[in-house]
């Protein structure tokens, strides 16, 4: 790839950043497009935000990711944000249209793609439990609302950001049914079997911790589980999922779906299937 003077430049912004997969798959589907563009990483510290939103848009960026710790904090600094991204509550991709940055949240429809690609699930009309309450389950309960589904149930250590998390939607989406409970491993098994998919939204699987207590053998048997953590490639939940005899899948597939969507978004054109994962999965599998 050779970068020259006319070159556009993508990016991501989050702190940290140097563990991010982004510009890997990001820039091997602009070389696929045959696109003078690149995508690059800028560290940017919480304090440091306004600065640097200003700085890329004094520089002309054409746009860039956003990710931890700054999805919410940016929505101020930024001209609008869209229907999605407002839904959401978070921007994790942003688009430069004339003078203005325009937010958008690729996080949703990522998360139901990969379950569709992954899983084969669509999500209309099932039941499915939460595992905690933070920005990743946000976004997976609005998109999963707004796919159809039956009920959502969100399991967090603290009930009471569990309800305030459900509360938000509870008077968009009429036809999905929405609870809380803690995440208590006794009272989750034993409603597993009521559940049709599993989704862990928290950092629980990373490094190799696991849900302590949670049996996913109580589910039913053509349930799935989705582990949105990737690292591991396989968590100890997906372990004893595949155990159990269960579909399941980890968070790559969202990953690739939410960076193939924020590439259509900045280019005008979906990127080639398959590039992003297969050069991730090259990485990874070294």
């Amino acid at each position: 790839m050779d970068v020259t003077g006319k070159t556009r430049v993508l990016g991501i912004i989050g702190w940290p950043v140097a563990h991010s997969l982004s510009p890997l798959m990001q820039n091997a589907a602009l070389e696929a497009m045959g696109l003078d563009w690149v995508y690059v990483p800028f560290a940017v510290r919480e304090e440091e935000l306004a600065r640097a939103v200003a700085g890329l848009r004094a520089l002309g960026v054409a746009g860039f990711n956003v990710t931890i710790p700054h999805k919410t904090a940016i929505i101020p600094l930024l001209d609008r944000i869209t229907s999605e991204a407002r839904l959401m509550g978070a921007v994790n991709t942003v688009k430069r249209d004339g003078d203005e940055l325009v937010g958008h949240n690729t996080d949703g429809p990522g998360f139901i793609r990969s379950l569709g690609e992954d899983l084969g699930l669509d999500p209309a009309g099932k039941r499915i439990l939460i595992l905690g309450a933070g920005g990743a389950a946000r976004a997976a309960v609005a998109s999963l609302a707004q796919a159809g589904a039956a009920a959502v149930v969100v399991a967090n250590r603290s009930v009471a950001k569990g309800e305030e998390l459900v509360e938000a939607f509870r008077g968009s989406f009429g036809g999905t049914q929405f609870a809380v409970m803690s995440l208590d491993m006794p009272l989750i098994n034993a409603e597993a079997q009521n559940f049709d998919l599993i989704v862990n939204t928290t950092s629980v699987g990373m490094g190799g911790t696991a849900f302590e207590g949670l049996d996913v053998t109580r589910m039913k048997p053509a349930a799935s589980v989705y582990d949105m953590v990737y690292a591991p490639w396989e968590t100890p939940l997906l372990a004893e999922a595949t155990r159990a005899g269960l579909r399941c899948a980890n968070g790559i597939g969202m990953l690739v779906a939410q960076g193939e969507c924020a590439l259509a978004i900045w280019t005008g054109t979906e990127p080639p299937s398959g590039v992003m994962r297969r050069r991730i999965l090259a990485v990874l599998e070294r």
